[in-house]
């Protein structure tokens, strides 16, 4: 199966559900960039349940901008907000200290579009679960491709988040229940090396 999808800042888990079964992974950059959409937002489960981690951009003035030329704000420090909220969230889970090394420098990195830093988290994630995968990038826009399985929509939050997937252990769990479709960051601290196999046997619609 060849793919095709949005880069995401730490892809949800029906993203990587996409990415793990797939013999090619290409991924959209001539698309217009939206809001509320995973494109530089994540979920994770804090302490209080669902927690939203966003990465301030940089909006045109104009009606519509290319996703790859959208820039990052620098005037929140959102970095080591996020940090610290995974940290308060993931510190007690069983894989975070095992991961720690490998995801903190993007927190300390420094990319000026939002589309660049989504391909090293991307990159990152990748390499943890050793996963093997790399990605194409369109040449143009298509809306419908024919050489290729559509999963863009799975960027888009509110048509993403009915995607069932089978329960597993996370950190807050006895608390607030069972989170569904989190950040893969959520199964990876939880998980580990059981991740993979996780995602390789889901289906998605």
């Amino acid at each position: 199966m060849n793919i095709l999808i949005h880069p995401t800042y730490f892809p949800s888990i029906a993203q990587f559900c996409a990415i793990a079964k797939a013999d090619s992974v290409t991924f959209e950059k001539h698309d217009n960039f939206q809001k509320q959409t995973y494109r530089n937002r994540a979920y994770i489960y804090g302490a209080n349940g669902k927690l939203q981690l966003s990465v301030p951009v940089i909006h045109s003035h104009k009606e519509r901008q290319l996703y790859k030329d959208v820039k990052i704000s620098a005037k929140d420090n959102w970095q080591l907000v996020h940090w610290k909220s995974l940290e308060s969230a993931y510190k007690t889970s069983p894989y975070f200290e095992f991961y720690e090394d490998e995801i903190r420098p993007l927190f300390q990195l420094k990319s000026d579009y939002i589309f660049d830093h989504n391909l090293k988290c991307f990159e990152i994630i990748t390499a943890c679960l050793q996963l093997e995968s790399t990605p194409k990038f369109t040449s143009n826009f298509e809306k419908t491709p024919t050489d290729l399985t559509d999963y863009r929509y799975l960027s888009n939050a509110r048509k993403e988040q009915n995607i069932p997937l089978p329960p597993y252990t996370q950190v807050f769990g006895e608390k607030h229940g069972y989170i569904n479709n989190l950040s893969i960051l959520d199964l990876l601290f939880n998980e580990g090396t059981n991740t993979l196999s996780y995602l390789e046997t889901q289906k998605l619609p």
